[in-house]
């Protein structure tokens, strides 16, 4: 049987999705990965605001293993990057076996060097593009798989 994780940034998923005009209802979205993928584990990496317990909580209910950065406030601005967090948990996983293959959800390009990795270790099941207007190049350009969230987000969100 194959073992497949997901690992989300957060933030990407969140801000793509926000940006095209949708809200995400995070239990549809987990469901959505279930029966499209049947993950065994699907990790989600956000930045921690202790205001935000309630939602978290409901993320936890709706299947998410959730990994938090500490946050720091810049101005108005709430700082919380996961991605160090992120290709540390995929490639420790890695090593430990946790999985056959993984997805990643992420448009960013800073994780073309773990996408290279798992390819390498042929462990690199698929890309998940937020946005397939604001996919990186150094993802694009990788020879892997990529589903672009645009066609699908009406299946696990609502128009803001």
């Amino acid at each position: 049987m194959n073992k497949i994780n997901i690992y989300i940034d957060g933030n990407n998923l969140y801000r793509s999705a926000k940006e095209l005009g949708f809200e995400i209802d995070y239990k549809k979205l987990r469901g959505w990965l279930r029966q499209k993928y049947n993950p065994q584990f699907v990790y989600l990496f956000i930045g921690l605001v202790p205001e935000r317990i309630k939602f978290y909580e409901y993320l936890q209910k709706s299947g998410f293993i959730l990994v938090f950065k500490q946050t720091v406030s810049v101005g108005e601005k709430i700082k919380g990057n996961c991605d160090a967090e992120l290709v540390l948990k995929t490639t420790s996983d890695f090593y430990t076996k946790a999985f056959d293959s993984c997805i990643l959800i992420t448009g960013d390009g800073d994780f073309g060097c773990l996408v290279e990795f798992l390819q390498e270790n042929k462990s690199m099941n698929r890309i998940i593009a937020p946005d397939e207007n604001k996919c990186s190049f150094l993802l694009r350009n990788k020879n892997v798989e990529i589903t672009f969230l645009n066609d699908h987000y009406h299946k696990f969100s609502k128009k803001a």
